[in-house]
């Protein structure tokens, strides 16, 4: 009869580790996009984080913005295919990806939305844009910042003050960064004192529940700096623009802009 042979410290320690890994819990499944489209043209996807599902109407809207944004892309790619099909057999199709989240809620009622897209159209890389919601819960409907202002005119006096401290923030960020001399004044040009021109605008969270603590302007690469910068995020505090606000622009906003979201977005 043939002798066991005696478990050694090593092989018990290897076979702890077998039982563990067999223990460990399955690695969350990548999130399932909300509306998708695959070929041979193109693979598109739309994700709403939960925060926007939670209201229903949110999620409508942006699913159906979404949506509109995947068949445009898909046109577009299905005759370029058409037009240069030695470029999809080398490289495959296009790829877009969309991602909205919620970036703060203020007063209960109006919640700031990110707007983030990836897109690879073959070219010498790949690209991505940024842009904002502001949704009225209450009235279930986009909006824009006219409210909290007492007059928004193109270059009025508020835009006018609203662009000083913008230029102002970004050419902070922009020495933060040691990003150094890129011609600042010839990218700026494109920033005026509209609502339209001045860059997307999200309301910032505050310290103060319910609050927010100013207004932050997103720009993806190439609006305010060469691709290799790429997105600057930049804050402008609420006491910048006291002088401009409404009863309710007075209402919402208060407190300072958390730690977190100054590590978090610049």
């Amino acid at each position: 009869m043939r002798a066991a042979r005696s478990m050694t410290p090593v092989r018990i320690m290897g076979l702890a580790g077998v039982l563990a890994f067999l223990w460990l819990p399955a690695r969350a499944a990548d999130p399932k996009p909300d509306a998708t489209i695959k070929n041979a043209s193109i693979e598109a996807s739309v994700y709403l984080d939960d925060k926007i599902k939670a209201d229903a109407a949110l999620a409508a809207d942006c699913l159906a913005e979404g949506r509109k944004w995947i068949d445009k892309n898909a046109a577009e790619a299905a005759s370029a295919r058409k037009n240069e099909p030695e470029l999809f057999r080398d490289r495959g199709g296009y790829s877009f990806e969309r991602k909205y989240s919620e970036r703060s809620v203020v007063d209960g009622r109006y919640v700031s939305v990110l707007r983030d897209d990836y897109m690879d159209t073959h070219g010498a890389h790949p690209n991505s844009d940024v842009n904002t919601i502001l949704w009225d819960a209450a009235e279930k409907k986009r909006i824009s910042i006219r409210p909290f202002f007492t007059e928004t005119a193109d270059n009025g006096p508020t835009l006018t003050a609203m662009r000083k401290a913008v230029i102002a923030a970004l050419n902070t960020e922009k020495k933060r960064r040691g990003a150094g001399e890129t011609a600042t004044t010839e990218w700026y040009k494109e920033l005026k004192p509209t609502l339209l021109k001045i860059g997307a605008v999200t309301l910032a969270p505050s310290t103060v529940s319910g609050k927010s603590s100013g207004l932050t302007f997103h720009y993806p690469p190439y609006a305010v700096g060469p691709y290799a910068e790429g997105q600057y995020v930049v804050f402008v505090p609420w006491e910048t623009l006291k002088p401009y606000l409404t009863a309710e622009g007075a209402n919402i906003f208060g407190g300072a802009r958390p730690k977190a979201d100054t590590d978090d977005r610049q």
